[in-house]
């Protein structure tokens, strides 16, 4: 009986119960479409994030930046031989840290041994300068006017004490070309985490962990393609040369470093000894990242501990402004839209109630009790409500895929957080790799992902819809008399 009412009720008032399920629909496709876009840019905040420091880093530890004036700095010096052969070409490079800052190696096991961490790694970043060209010899010409009659001797004239004839040197000079390209030194035993994880090796190979001290190199494919480097090829670093043994493309278009070196001939180069410049961590709660960072910076002393949430707050452009109207002006208008549809629904369902005296009071005339017709009432609102919430992801679906279909580009501006060296350091503050500007631009695509989840939030707002709704229209249906039917008959 109750089912049977119920449908021809709602067959008979179709139109009402159309408006009141577009109201909730609306709201519910808000909620879906502004949840979808926020989702899909913390992953394009996320995917900035690893595209400095790779997947799965919740945090790095550096060396704390040294006070101001306490030294430290170091400024690089190139120095050339004196050459005969003014033709010959001459070349020197330097192999500098970034940020010229290090840790112990050791570091690197007193992070990990912390409570909390899941695994920690070292890395060490440096940037190579390579300065070569020629020195040219000035052209000696002499004065027309030297040498006639000048007087020679102690105190002479004009042609000079000791005879020499006067003139000058033009031309000459120098003309030197500066290069200078990133290298990673990664350790080949634990590749699970740092920033070579942020690509993808799409030619060659990988390391191997018995690599640890062998002269070979992973290239990124914008730097080989550059310099026209590949596998099989060599790439000379200080004087000595690595084979490569693979390309590595960057997820996010931006790699993280130039050329890849296991961490042993890193330090080798660098004349950096069982050093590193990061440690990357990785926490085995992400909830308690915060609590983890307190206690390296508690128990580990001279190093600077950043979360991805902090590097996270050095993002702008297009990208964190989209993401702030999402999460607050978008998540506010999705509330009140909400909201609104919610109480609109409420009173629709009321209205209707009213208009329904004479026939909830001929029922109850009938011996049908209150609750009995309350259930009646909160049953058409609910079926309503559902309605909404069916539309509503259908809206809210297509809505989304229309701006993943679309895909706007959004810009991703990386500032630095303080500490770097001249721009030389990453932007944790000379510990992250392949960062020779104090910021850097990328371009990522928007999506709006649909989670699950977010598909049975709408689900549990269309039933909390229908609900209220019918808790409008009961409360008012269970106050009616069967008086105010009599009274109402003509």
């Amino acid at each position: 009986m109750f089912f049977t009412y119920l449908r021809r009720e709602l067959r008979r008032r179709r139109k009402a119960a159309l408006v009141v399920a577009s109201g909730l629909a609306l709201g519910i496709a808000l909620v879906i479409i502004v949840s979808s876009v926020s989702s899909g840019m913390s992953k394009a905040q996320d995917k900035v994030l690893e595209s400095l420091y790779g997947l799965g880093t919740d945090m790095t530890v550096t060396k704390a930046a040294a006070a101001p004036g306490s030294g430290g700095d170091e400024r690089p010096r190139f120095e050339f031989d004196a050459k005969d052969d003014e033709d010959e070409t001459q070349s020197t490079d330097r192999v500098m840290v970034q940020g010229f800052q290090t840790l112990a190696a050791t570091t690197v096991d007193k992070v990990g041994k912390q409570d909390g961490v899941a695994d920690a790694v070292g890395g060490l970043s440096l940037t190579v300068m390579k300065v070569d060209g020629q020195f040219r010899r000035g052209e000696f010409k002499q004065d027309q006017s030297s040498g006639q009659g000048g007087q020679g001797g102690p105190g002479g004239g004009q042609g000079g004490g000791n005879g020499q004839p006067q003139g000058r040197v033009e031309g000459g000079g120098a003309s030197f070309d500066v290069n200078s390209f990133t290298v990673y030194g990664t350790d080949v035993t634990q590749q699970g985490l740092g920033p070579l994880t942020s690509s993808k090796i799409t030619k060659g190979r990988t390391f191997k962990a018995t690599e640890t001290d062998a002269k070979v190199a992973v290239v990124d494919s914008a730097y080989a393609k550059e310099k026209e480097l590949a596998v099989g090829k060599t790439v000379t670093i200080s004087g000595t040369k690595y084979s490569i043994v693979g390309v590595s493309t960057a997820d996010s278009g931006d790699a993280a470093a130039n050329v890849y070196i296991p961490l042993k001939q890193a330090q080798t180069v660098a004349d950096s000894k069982d050093k590193v410049t990061t440690v990357y961590v990785q926490a085995s709660d992400s909830q308690a990242i915060d609590t983890v960072k307190a206690a390296i910076q508690k128990n580990i002393s001279g190093t600077t501990v950043t979360t991805s949430a902090d590097l996270a707050d050095t993002v702008s452009g297009s990208l964190s402004t989209a993401s702030d109207l999402a999460s607050s002006v978008g998540k506010w208008l999705s509330i009140a839209v909400l909201v609104a549809a919610f109480l609109v629904a409420g009173l629709l369902t009321s209205s209707a109630v009213s208009r329904r005296v004479r026939e909830f009071g001929t029922l109850k005339a009938l011996g049908w009790k209150s609750g009995r017709v309350t259930r009646q009432v909160v049953g058409e609102a609910l079926v309503n409500g559902l309605m909404g919430g069916v539309l509503g992801i259908a809206v809210g679906l297509a809505g989304a895929y229309i701006v993943t279909a679309v895909s706007p580009t959004l810009t991703a501006q990386l500032g630095s957080t303080g500490g770097g060296r001249g721009g030389m350091g990453g932007p944790m503050g000379g510990g992250g790799p392949g960062r020779q500007t104090a910021s850097k631009t990328l371009d990522i695509a928007l999506t709006a992902p649909v989670s699950l989840t977010t598909i049975l939030v709408a689900v549990g707002l269309a039933v909390a819809g229908g609900l209220i709704a019918g808790a409008f229209g009961g409360w008012r249906a269970s106050r009616l008399r069967p008086a105010d039917a009599l009274r109402r008959v003509a």
